[in-house]
Formats: C-alpha cells, structure tokens, sequence
C-alpha cells in the first residue's frame, strides 16, 4: 500500500474511470447493433478515410489533406444519414426502458389466454407444415404495420389462427399482428432485414421476422412451411428450431413480465435452436 500514490483515490479520477467506462460501453453498444448489417462496411469506411486524412498530413499532401477536411467536416451529417435505422434502434431501446411496471390479476389470465392459444395453433401449423407469420405489439407501436394489413379486431382464438394461414386463402400471405391481446390484422406487411447472419435457407417469412425485430421490440413467431420448425425473433436475435417447452418458456416469461427482455433468456433459447439444428443436419447427412 506504500507505493500506491495517496492521491490515486480521488473525486476527479473516479470520473474519467466513469467517463471511460460509458465511452465504451456505448461503443459496445453500436457496434453490436450494426452487427450483420451494412452500416459495418459503411463504418470501415470511414475508418478508411480518417486514416488517409492521418496519412496525407504526415506527408504534407495539401490537396489531399484539404478534401478528407471537407470529408470529416459534414461527417456528422453524414454519420446521421447512413446510421439513421441504427440510431432509431438504439434511441427505440433507451425509450422501452421502463421505470415501473405492473400486472393485474386480469391481464395475467388474459396473457395465460393468448399464450394458450398461439401454442394450439404452433403445434397444428408446425405438425402440417402450414407456413405462419405472427407479430405480438409489445412497447414499441406497430401502427404504420397495422395500417397494411386486413382489419380484423378479433379476439384471440388457435382456430382463428390456424384458419387464417391455411394456404391459398385472401389473408394467408402476410403477417398477423396481435395488440392489446387482440388479433388486429391479418395480411400485414413487415420490413424485411437485410442482415448477412441470416443463414440463406431462410425464407422471406423469417427474413420480414428479423427485419421488425430490427426496428421494434415485437416478439414474432414464424412457423416454416418447408420444415415445419419455430422460430422466434426479438430485438433482432433469431431463436430457431425452438421445442414446445423452448418457446412456451420464452412467451411466459416475456408476456408476464417475469424476465422482462432477458438478453441472457434470448441466447440461450438462441444457442438451443443451433445446437438443435446442427444436429438435424448431422442426422440428414448420416441418413
């Protein structure tokens, strides 16, 4: 302890160690969300130009050194442009935060409902192999989605579910939205991603999944045509090739607000449906 300086522990050094501590979690942060997008290939290139503007000014390049200037000057104007969905995200997720939070004894058992009647019609859909798209409107408003889709306003039910995806019906394409506990539309169109982590026999359901997980935090439920399998997105992770009990555990949790937005809960149920689907390939190839 003698050779620790007694002026070490003080007021000031605490906040540049707190100072630098946010710096890098809000690093951390972005850097995460542009993962698997575009906006990576973007940012390296302005890493790029931030080199040669260093480069030219060591090597007296006036013209050079003036142009990466005029670069670096409207930067932020720039960076505002090209990052706009991923600071949306980022500004969406501070937004979600919630101060305090409260469930009824009534809300509980109408959730208990619509948990109970998306695993009726998972478990049909899946077993026939009857491709479905259901979004659930958490804090993020799903508005300008709801507004493309069929009205519906309808309560629900697995039988109504089941009966909306049945193939070459008027409301099968497109997704079905569910606010307030209720079936709001049907048919309904979602932004599809264009993120590279999304394996390419994925068909455009699970890519319109990831895409309004990117932009909201609805949880969307996919059910695939071609393998019958469940995948759940949120927040931008997929969980795929999800058991009954893998996706019943994440809904209670999500919907009774017991684990409210556990990132820990999503890569689990996500290293699950991995593990589980590199294990079917493993079988296929033996097969």
């Amino acid at each position: 302890m003698n050779f620790i300086p007694s002026n070490l522990f003080t007021w000031q050094n605490l906040a540049n160690l707190v100072d630098i501590l946010v710096v890098w979690f809000v690093l951390y942060q972005f850097l995460s969300m542009i993962r698997g997008t575009k906006a990576v290939q973007l940012l390296k290139g302005i890493v790029i130009i931030f080199l040669i503007k260093v480069i030219s000014w060591a090597l007296n390049l006036h013209t050079v050194s003036f142009l990466m200037d005029q670069l670096i000057n409207w930067g932020i104007v720039v960076i505002v442009i090209i990052f706009q969905p991923e600071i949306r995200r980022g500004l969406e997720h501070l937004g979600r935060m919630p101060l305090f939070s409260t469930t009824s004894n009534e809300e509980g058992k109408t959730k208990n409902h619509l948990i109970e009647s998306l695993d009726q019609a998972i478990q049909y859909m899946s077993k026939r192999r009857i491709g479905a798209l259901i979004t659930l409107e958490m804090n993020t408003g799903l508005e300008e989605y709801v507004e493309t889709g069929i009205d519906l306003d309808a309560e629900v039910t697995g039988a109504l579910l089941i009966n909306t995806f049945i193939p070459n019906t008027p409301l099968h394409d497109g997704a079905v939205i569910i606010r307030k506990n209720r079936i709001s539309v049907a048919a309904a169109y979602l932004p599809l991603s264009e993120s590279n982590t999304i394996p390419k026999e994925l068909g455009t359901r699970h890519r319109a999944a990831v895409g309004i997980s990117e932009v909201t935090d609805a949880i969307t439920i996919v059910v695939s045509e071609e393998t019958g399998g469940v995948m759940i997105t949120r927040n931008g992770h997929m969980m795929l090739d999800l058991s009954r009990d893998d996706y019943l555990k994440y809904l209670q949790a999500q919907l009774a607000d017991t684990e409210n937005e556990s990132d820990h809960s999503i890569l689990s149920l996500f290293s699950i449906g991995r593990k589980k689907r590199g294990k079917q390939n493993n079988d296929k190839k033996d097969n």
